[in-house]
């Protein structure tokens, strides 16, 4: 049925297309060379062939060993795609065979074209790709030729139950815009290169005429078997998990610090300077929650899993065996070879898909290097930690203040409003010794410890001390001993 939408071949393409091409429509893929519009276009004619399609790609610049190298190297058969070179034949190149009376566009185009029909009429394919409008662009000699070429190709396919794509390179002088206003659909693909790192690619629909789709920018990569695509995360269209239940830390005094432990579908960030044990009291979350059978997944950015392990066990934490069970997930992130869109998949996958019920993301310090400004993250942190509530997954966010003592300590970005609840971690001196401190400064929905405790850790696990009642000015780093209500100074 013609209202009925075929699949691009692409999952995260479909998602973001409302579901797919409408059929029998001509639709413009556009984007620089390299951004993966031969990749899309080839997953695009397997799909049809999958379901027994016929489907014609009809190559201008490339010849079908290229084509079937680019195959190759996603590790894919071309069975039942059909190829049509329209390239030069080596004879035109000899003198004799230069055009003398006529200019080549007027001979040259009109060949090709009927090729094409040709093919068209004796193959009657379901899909058909054209790669690529600059070389017909150029054939065409002038705009006003072009423009009526395409009317024309559009015109032919029309009473042909043909889905048909069109591929630009974008190499033209001057970007018109002739074929987007004819094309029923515009997708356009974009590679950006950056200081340091891989090169980022993202793609934007810049219309779809009669059906409603996702708009704004998506990232997208091209792996080994194809374009992937990761559309970008709305939290709204998702439905809410349902009742909230406490979650446990194992350690009693921690736990009536934040009123009775977490909530499920919350958000929780700890914040402090690097050893305070931010990191820590994350994993002692995630452990005690996969001794209760539970799924957790820690993405980290700053500490390598060696690394996290070898602590765990100088605290007498039991990290590997959760490990090896499954119940304990953990992505290690480089925020140079990934784009804020996979790393957004992959947090909502481990809890869709895997059942995750703490997602720790340690830290926002490397999340931000993955961003390309901090308006930015604090967008995709606010879809992210409102998708992650709506699931019923509670979320802790490690974030590193610059500094180590002091009451100015600084972050480098200011997440704490979005945020549920705000653990404090401070270093503070005092007899010559540096210690540590706990606080929680904030909590939505439920009431919390105000005190100061002392916190430590040691080859025994984490420590939550007693209040910290014999000091004054604790969050300065440098506190001094209180008052006494009856006089002189509490020992």
């Amino acid at each position: 049925m013609d209202d009925q939408l075929i699949s691009t071949g692409v999952a995260g393409l479909d998602n973001v297309l409302g579901g797919g091409w409408r059929p029998n429509r001509m639709y413009l893929i556009e984007g620089t060379p390299g951004s993966g519009k031969t990749t899309l276009a080839l997953q695009f004619l397997r799909e049809g062939a999958r379901r027994g399609e016929p489907v014609l790609y009809v190559t201008l610049s490339e010849t079908e060993k290229e084509l079937r190298g680019v195959a190759k190297s996603h590790g894919w058969d071309l069975d039942g795609v059909v190829i049509r070179e329209m390239l030069p034949s080596q004879e035109s190149l000899q003198p004799d065979e230069q055009y003398t009376m006529f200019h080549p566009s007027e001979v040259e185009l009109s060949e090709t074209t009927i090729k094409i029909l040709a093919d068209v009429e004796t193959l009657k394919p379901a899909r058909v790709v054209f790669d690529s409008l600059s070389e017909l662009r150029l054939l065409s000699g002038n705009s006003l030729r072009y423009r009526r070429q395409i009317l024309a190709l559009k015109q032919f396919f029309a009473g042909r139950a043909c889905t048909v794509l069109l591929l630009d390179d974008m190499t033209a002088i001057e970007h018109d815009l002739q074929v987007q206003s004819i094309a029923h659909a515009v997708l356009r693909l974009e590679q950006i290169s950056s200081d340091y790192g891989t090169a980022r690619r993202r793609l934007t629909m810049l219309k779809f005429r009669g059906q409603q789709f996702r708009g704004g920018y998506h990232d997208y990569k091209i792996n080994r078997g194809g374009v992937v695509v990761f559309p970008r995360l709305i939290a709204a269209e998702h439905a809410d998990g349902g009742e909230s239940h406490r979650l446990l830390s194992g350690i009693e005094a921690l736990d009536d610090l934040l009123g009775g432990g977490l909530e499920s579908g919350t958000s929780t960030l700890i914040v402090g300077a690097p050893g305070t044990g931010k990191s820590t009291i994350a994993m002692q979350f995630a452990i005690s929650a996969a001794e209760r059978g539970e799924r957790s997944a820690l993405f980290l950015f700053d500490e390598s899993r060696s690394t996290l392990s070898s602590r765990c066990v100088g605290l007498g934490m039991s990290l590997e065996p959760h490990l090896k069970s499954g119940r304990i997930m953990l992505r290690q992130i480089d925020p140079a070879e990934l784009s804020p869109g996979e790393l957004v998949h992959d947090i909502c996958h481990s809890v869709t898909e895997h059942g995750a019920k703490i997602v720790v993301i340690d830290s926002l310090n490397g999340y931000l290097n993955a961003m390309p400004n901090e308006r930015f993250l604090i967008l995709h942190l606010h879809e992210l930690l409102t998708f992650l509530g709506r699931s019923g997954a509670a979320t802790m966010l490690i974030g590193a203040q610059h500094g180590l003592i002091g009451s100015q300590m600084q972050s480098p970005v200011d997440a704490s409003y979005l945020a549920d609840a705000v653990i404090l971690m401070r270093y503070f001196e005092t007899n010559g010794e540096v210690r540590q401190a706990i606080s929680v400064v904030k909590k939505r929905g439920g009431a919390h410890e105000r005190t100061i405790r002392d916190f430590s850790m040691d080859g025994q696990g984490l420590r939550v001390g007693p209040p910290l009642r014999q000091f004054r000015g604790i969050l300065t780093g440098v506190p001094v001993l209180a008052e006494d209500p009856r006089g002189g100074k509490e020992k």
